[in-house]
């Protein structure tokens, strides 16, 4: 029985469940919206507004902490140093989920999620 079970596993091993959301994060946090299912989505808002929780503490035992969590030291860095000061006066709800249909094929529900703050894209170096 699930009592007092709140986390949805997805049919995933709690590892796999963890990568799943950690590659999520990194995705949402470089890209600022990402397209999902809407369970997903729903899941993912709990792991990204803690990482922006504690881009807004800003010091190095939260820096640690979303380190280990994201595994990615250029999205860590631009957590802490570009997104988390847009939040710096807003006390959660970095997030929205916009839902969009529902996907050819399984007919599963849809959503985009994004910040709610729009955030300056890295410039991309032109191959010219």
């Amino acid at each position: 029985m699930r009592h007092n079970r709140d986390i949805k596993r997805f049919s995933r091993t709690r590892g796999h469940l963890r990568c799943m959301m950690a590659n999520m994060t990194n995705d949402l946090l470089k890209h600022g919206r990402i397209k999902t299912t809407t369970a997903k989505a729903k899941e993912l808002r709990r792991y990204t507004e803690r990482m922006i929780t504690l881009g807004k503490a800003g010091d190095l035992a939260s820096r640690r902490r979303a380190m280990a969590f994201l595994r990615s030291k250029t999205n860590v860095t631009r957590l802490f140093v570009d997104i988390a000061p847009l939040f710096k006066d807003r006390q959660g709800g970095y997030t929205r989920m916009l839902k969009i249909g529902f996907r050819n094929g399984d007919c599963a529900p849809m959503s985009i999620i994004e910040l709610t703050e729009e955030v300056a894209q890295p410039e991309q170096a032109s191959a010219e």
